[in-house]
């Protein structure tokens, strides 16, 4: 998969980027200004942010809430 033009943020406190962004199997292979090969898929991305899945929005809460709440009298 080739990822093209996105804005990259890397999760290192660094300034976001414009760059390609080569994937093979569920790895990042290559990150660049100008990245190719054959890729079966690619997706223009200019104007999206593109970032590794440093955020991790798991959460259980949707199982907690319910029972932690309880509704006041007015």
């Amino acid at each position: 998969m080739l990822l093209m033009g996105g804005v990259v943020v890397d999760g290192t406190g660094s300034k976001p980027f414009i760059a390609d962004i080569g994937v093979k199997g569920d790895r990042i292979v290559a990150v660049g200004p100008s990245v190719r090969g054959d890729a079966k898929l690619v997706i223009d991305c200019d104007g999206l942010y593109v970032m590794p899945g440093f955020v991790d929005v798991h959460s259980h809460a949707d199982k907690t809430l319910p029972y932690s709440w309880k509704p006041r009298a007015i």
